[in-house]
């Protein structure tokens, strides 16, 4: 890995207070004001040795052989929500994907699509606030690339990234350990992001207390697969909820998973709003929460690790895996019982 230490960039301008700067096509075209783009914002919050170079690729030190690696599109709207951006969405959403696999997140890379038009001063926050994600995350940023398209051809902005992490030798989940009597945990309440997203974007009025629950998972799921071997499985509940990570996960390990209803953990806001707008906040995403799969003999012990981290203070079991052909099925408070099956079509979409 090459090494050079970051040198102090002075900017002549700042985009936060230039409100009215806006990208243009020839941010894009690679020349002049594409590079004057990558110094006075990309550079500006990204500080990295490796990104500093801005060579066609990052020559990255790894400590494992074993790696993990994801990639995810982001095109939340709007871009600003309570409790979060798309950029914040953007670092959390890859890193969680990493961690809940049982990786270490080290790297992540960056593709940005900006629509003609965009004010840089909204660059600039999103920018800022992925960088803060990255520094709570502990992970760097080390490659990117930026494309400009004409107005209406995008919206905004859009954003993928791609995560790398390492992967312990003794860390192995798989549906095949899966087995009868396993523990059903999730680390908190359900629905707040998809409910927030939706509030906001069509101006619903219910925010309030109501924010994203966006936030890294890496810290809380790395104390319980580094001292909870029994882990089977972990999954983080985005898009479909609890309800589909559920049904999924069913069907791969070819058993049935039962659920009790009124152990579901479901904000005052949240119930509320989706009582108003006929939503079912089993199926609503979340961007901090994970359902984790453990051996039975261990679910204490991981609720213990949950509780004590603020991002699983309303951890809970909520269920256990019985003999079956891949149904989840749901106990009511007046003792009946439904089946649950993936989310079929999105009410809400563009959620992440």
């Amino acid at each position: 890995m090459h090494i050079t230490v970051m040198r102090e960039v002075v900017f002549e301008m700042d985009y936060k207070r230039d409100k009215d700067a806006v990208v243009l096509l020839a941010h894009g075209d690679g020349g002049l004001l594409s590079r004057e783009l990558t110094e006075k914002v990309f550079l500006r919050y990204f500080k990295s040795p490796l990104l500093e170079q801005l060579d066609d690729a990052a020559v990255l030190t790894m400590p494992s052989d074993r790696l993990a690696v994801t990639t995810d599109a982001y095109v939340v709207d709007p871009i600003f929500f309570p409790g979060g951006d798309i950029g914040k969405l953007a670092i959390y959403g890859t890193v969680n994907d990493l961690a809940v696999s049982g990786a270490h997140p080290r790297y992540i890379t960056v593709a940005f699509i900006l629509e003609e038009g965009l004010p840089l001063a909204n660059l600039e926050m999103v920018c800022a606030t992925m960088a803060e994600a990255c520094k709570e995350a502990g992970v760097t940023m080390v490659a990117g690339d930026t494309k400009v398209v004409p107005r209406g051809a995008a919206d905004k902005l859009f954003i993928t990234t791609t995560g790398v992490g390492t992967m312990p030798a003794d860390i192995s989940p798989g549906y095949h350990r899966v087995r009868p009597g396993d523990k059903i945990i999730i680390n908190g309440s359900l629905g707040n992001h998809g409910l927030t997203i939706l509030s906001a974007r069509e101006k619903l009025g219910l925010e309030g207390a109501l924010k994203s629950d966006c936030a890294p998972l890496n810290g809380i799921a790395g104390r319980i697969w580094d001292r909870c071997p029994g882990v089977k499985i972990m999954r983080d509940l985005t898009r479909g909820g609890l309800a589909t990570s559920a049904k999924e996960i069913a069907q791969s390990c070819a058993m049935d998973m039962y659920i009790k209803e009124k152990l579901i953990p479901i904000d005052p806001e949240v119930q509320g709003g989706t009582e108003m707008l006929g939503l079912d906040p089993l199926y609503l995403a979340n961007e901090g929460k994970f359902i984790t799969i453990i051996k039975d003999g261990e679910a204490a012990l991981a609720l213990d690790i949950m509780h004590s981290h603020p991002l699983g203070e309303k951890a809970v079991i909520i269920g256990e895996v019985q003999v079956g052909k891949g149904n989840v099925y749901l106990e009511t408070p007046l003792g009946g019982t439904k089946i649950l099956g993936m989310l079929a079509g999105n009410p809400l979409p563009r959620i992440c």
